[in-house]
């Protein structure tokens, strides 16, 4: 029964990891490239998509990293499992104060009623957010390796 939780939780945290790692290196890269206000409009549908999806994703993937420490406590990767489920928090809060609120201005903008310094207000959210991600892989890291 732990092997499942174990691959569920490694795949879950994984795929989410891999998602938020493509929105940094290749979407907003993308998005940055299209022509006009193609890219602001795009990166607003993916505000509005992502941020109605991630939420529930990152929640869930603290609830199992912990569900799993529990489950494998005297197992010996525990205290990394322990540290990649800290770290998921750290993600969870860094979104909530830094990456949300941006967010949240930014999915409601159009080419018509965004405010002048939106594109400061996009970079902003794309460093927080590679700062995110470096955190988020790190704890898969660390998870993967609790596993070994």
């Amino acid at each position: 029964m732990i092997n499942a939780l174990e691959v569920v939780t490694t795949v879950s945290v994984g795929v989410m990891v891999g998602v938020e790692f493509s929105v940094a290196f290749v979407m907003n890269r993308i998005f940055s490239a299209l022509p006009e206000d193609s890219g602001q409009m795009a990166r607003a549908h993916g505000g509005r998509m992502l941020g109605t999806v991630m939420p529930y994703w990152y929640i869930s993937s603290v609830v199992l990293v912990a569900i799993r420490a529990v489950a494998g406590w005297h197992d010996s990767g525990t205290g990394l499992a322990v540290i990649s489920g800290a770290l998921l928090m750290v993600s969870v809060i860094m979104s909530i104060l830094l990456l949300v609120p941006i967010n949240n201005r930014s999915k409601t903008w159009t080419p018509e009623n965004r405010p002048a310094d939106w594109k400061e207000q996009s970079d902003r959210w794309d460093r927080f957010h590679y700062i995110r991600v470096a955190v988020l892989v790190a704890a898969l890291t660390l998870l993967v390796t609790s596993l070994l």
